[in-house]
């Protein structure tokens, strides 16, 4: 075949080729070309750098992190580990690394999960190599690369520590391969992990590989977003979208709606006219389905709308598979799903799901039984499944490309109220639709709803970007593992490295050049209203007071007689001292008087500047000395007579505790509040320490809580919980939330062989949350059981043999 190539291409070619033989070879297996970016970071990790990589959801950034291992196994003993930020993100790629590299040479370790860690490549979640790197663990010998998927985690208020402190913390002999999203202060983030890591190349891709049709459905017709008619690149909405909007959707044509939606839309006169003529579900599938844009995900920001949804396709009659598929998909799920007991399989809502499957439909949540969630993205990865109705979980890096992706709304419930969803939320969701090597094209589907603005959409659907922000703060088991490695003085320097502090130290240097600045107009208005008679800046304080206190008087009126008198007397003696004041007779007074208001507003907002400055410098060292003062004050630092702070035998215990309660577990097990538990128990106790209900569902009556000795065990914890609390806030700390018991009397059952039935129902919970709730347990227990003394580390470990069984024992193992 003729080379298309000019001399001066082969000649750069050439030059590639020797820069980088590793990279050469590594492309030579692959059966398609490397995009620009690609081969960027790939270069850049073969020269001996790290390197952060910023490109859209599925644009291809997981291939550079399978360079770094192809890298690493060039060697003989270099090792790599792959962190994701969510178990289900590690299972996957856990798959598919041993697919590609046999079992022997790949392991994975969630927390709840230990398969074959001394392998060269180990899959893991952050945490666990938080925990290695505090731990000094063996198995960081002879590693090589760390790629952190998904980094822009950073930003979880929640979690985005960990991601810091494995950063920090790295041998800086570890090269990192960082992947995130396209985030708008890329580079400020890839200047941070410059200072901390050493030489890492900042790579960013903005282009999809897969170009984005955006539509709004307005009733039954599939509007472009974008006029395609004007120049490209423009983003000008489309002049009909925006006739619609005018029109509120009434100039599309409704579609007659048959049988008896169509019979109980006429029932409902207050029913608006957009309403009646919005499609439901199963039209929406069937109109992509006649369009050939399956298989599509809706993204549904509730779990209870995705399971309504699928029962209103599947109740509509609509099937998409053939005879064929069907048989195909009752192979992979007797395959996948032979070890559920087959008495729950009523409870798990097995029967239904399997009738979606058939069909070809099915929902996505975290709601699932993780088996059902496997099953489904396997079965749309082989285009099985072609329309899965999914919350916003299912964006957060799983592979499953589609074709359309439909957005049911543009706002969702944050715990709190509805808000609109932020470019980068579209982003990320939108980025699943358009499978490379397989569609020209991917469709996005935004369904028109009353009040939606295209101008709007339009701006959401172009602003590609968010910002990174670091949710970085010290806590008790941080600073008792760095003290006991550096030392507190070093440990404040340490802790200042964060990308935190690094934020911080940025926006103070842009603050403190506003600040001299507006010191320099200060002094220009300060000039301005020099008087000939006298200080003006003093006179001009008087007036100010005697406004404020005239304010005062207008707005207290039917206050105490006391208080009206105070302020009479008080204005009086202002009055007069402004009369006194050598300024008031000048005759330039109003024009000196304008710019000193001029000037005292200023003046206010650069006083709030410096203390912001104030406040931000050293934030993070500070908060570090509190959380070290709460630690002394408790007795798990000492601290010598030449101010050395070093761990107590309790501190030594806190450092192996890696929970959100660290020191109130630490605590518990010093006083030995849980020595009376049985397993089941102290199951209970794990579990209200690690439960986080949606809603209010943490505090129940003493009457649905498990007996024995677990009550007075939990008011004693509680108790110690009140005063850790009250400290915290003392030392100007955050605090926590109380214990929640919601899910006790549930797990308590489950660890006394409860069935499934009646643990669900106790629960009032779906059974993928009882299973996530329940591994959360079992790694506290796990921790406890290393940690505790006496009869509480042996209760622990029967606790964690007695609720790791059934649903949960089958989905411990990827």
């Amino acid at each position: 075949m003729t080379s298309l190539q000019s001399p001066a291409e082969r000649y750069s070619a050439s030059r590639t080729r020797a820069k980088a033989p590793k990279l050469e070879s590594f492309r030579a297996g692959l059966r398609f070309e490397l995009d620009a970016f690609q081969l960027a970071a790939c270069a850049s990790l073969e020269a001996g750098n790290s390197v952060l990589v910023a490109a859209p959801t599925g644009a291809g950034k997981t291939l550079i992190a399978e360079f770094a291992i192809y890298l690493a196994m060039q060697g003989t003993s270099q090792k790599v580990f792959y962190t994701a930020p969510m178990k289900a993100l590690s299972n996957q790629k856990f798959q598919e690394l041993v697919a590609e590299y046999g079992a022997d040479q790949v392991g994975l370790l969630t927390g709840d999960t230990n398969v074959n860690p001394q392998a060269r490549v180990v899959v893991m979640t952050t945490e666990v190599l938080r925990n290695m790197l505090y731990a000094d663990s063996d198995l960081l010998t002879n590693l090589a690369f760390v790629v952190m998927d998904e980094v822009h985690y950073l930003a979880d208020r929640f979690r985005g520590a960990v991601w810091e402190e494995v950063i920090i913390h790295l041998p800086q002999n570890v090269r990192m391969v960082s992947l995130s999203a396209t985030v708008s202060n890329a580079e400020e983030f890839g200047d941070w992990l410059q200072a901390v890591r050493g030489e890492t190349d900042v790579i960013v891709s903005e282009e999809r590989p897969v170009p984005l049709e955006q539509h709004v459905l307005v009733k039954s017709k599939m509007l472009d977003l974008f006029d395609s008619t004007g120049p490209a690149g423009t983003h000008q909405v489309n002049p009909e979208l925006v006739r619609q909007a005018q029109a509120g959707g009434r100039g599309v044509a409704v579609r007659s709606g048959g049988g008896r939606r169509g019979s109980d839309r006429d029932r409902n006169p207050r029913q608006s006219s957009f309403d009646a003529g919005r499609m439901d579900r199963s039209e929406i599938v069937r109109l992509l389905e006649g369009k050939h844009l399956l298989p599509a995900i809706f993204f549904i920001f509730s779990r209870v709308g995705c399971d309504q949804a699928v029962r209103q396709v599947l109740r509509a009659g609509v099937r998409l598979t053939d005879a064929r598929e069907r048989e195909e998909i009752r192979q992979i799920v007797d395959e996948r799903c032979r070890t559920l007991l087959d008495e729950d399989l009523g409870v798990l809502g097995y029967f239904e799901w399997l009738d979606g499957l058939e069909r070809g439909v099915a929902a996505h949540h975290a709601g699932m039984l993780p088996a059902f969630k496997e099953v489904v993205e396997e079965l749309f990865q082989k285009k099985l499944v072609k329309a899965v109705f999914a919350t916003e979980t299912l964006a957060l890096g799983i592979n499953m490309p589609a074709r359309t992706v439909v957005l049911d709304k543009l706002e969702k419930f944050n715990g709190e109220a509805r808000v609109p969803i932020t470019p980068g939320e579209y982003t990320q969701l939108t980025g699943r639709a358009g499978r490379r090597g397989i569609d020209v094209e991917g469709h996005s589907v935004i369904q028109w709803a009353p009040g939606l603005d295209p101008q709007a959409v339009a701006s959401l659907a172009s602003r590609r970007t968010y910002p990174l922000n670091s949710s970085f703060k010290p806590t008790y088991n941080m600073a008792v593992n760095l003290i006991d490695q550096f030392g507190r003085e070093r440990t404040r320097d340490v802790l200042e490295s964060s990308f935190a502090q690094f934020q911080a130290d940025r926006a103070v240097v842009d603050m403190a050049r506003k600040v001299r600045q507006q010191e320099e107009s200060l002094a220009g208005f300060a000039g301005s209203m020099v008087c000939h008679l006298g200080d003006f800046t003093e006179y001009s304080a008087i007036r100010r007071k005697l406004t404020d206190v005239e304010r005062e008087s207008v707005t207290g009126e039917t206050g105490a007689r006391a208080a009206r008198e105070r302020r009479q007397r008080e204005l009086t003696s202002l009055r007069k001292r402004m009369r006194a004041h050598p300024c008031h007779s000048c005759p330039d007074r109003e024009q000196h008087a304008r710019w000193a208001q001029r000037w005292w507003k200023l003046k206010r907002e650069t006083d709030a500047l410096t203390q912001q400055i104030t406040t931000r410098t050293g934030a993070v060292a500070r908060v570090f000395d509190r959380v070290t003062d709460v630690l002394l004050g408790y007795g798990y630092l000492l601290e010598d007579a030449d101010g050395a702070v070093t761990l107590s035998e309790s501190g030594l215990i806190l450092r192996r505790i890696y929970a959100d309660r660290d020191l109130l577990v630490a605590e518990s097990l010093r006083r030995g509040l849980w020595n009376d538990l049985d397993p089941a128990g102290l199951a209970a106790m794990a579990c209200a320490l690690v439960f986080e209900p949606r809603r209010d569902g943490g505090m129940i009556d003493e009457r649905y809580l498990p007996k024995g000795a677990f009550r007075p065990a939990l008011d004693q914890t509680e108790e110690l919980w009140s005063r850790l609390d009250d400290l915290e806030r003392d030392n100007k700390l955050p605090g926590s939330n109380p214990l929640a018991v919601g899910l006790s009397l549930a797990m308590w059952k489950w660890a006394r062989a409860g069935s499934l039935v009646d643990v669900l129902d106790e629960a009032e919970m779906a059974a993928g949350d009882f299973v996530r709730w329940t591994k959360q347990t079992i790694d506290l227990l796990d921790q406890l059981s290393v940690v505790a003394d006496g009869p509480v580390g042996r209760t622990a470990r029967q606790a964690m043999d007695a609720i790791r069984r059934g649903i949960v024992a089958y989905s411990s193992v990827a």
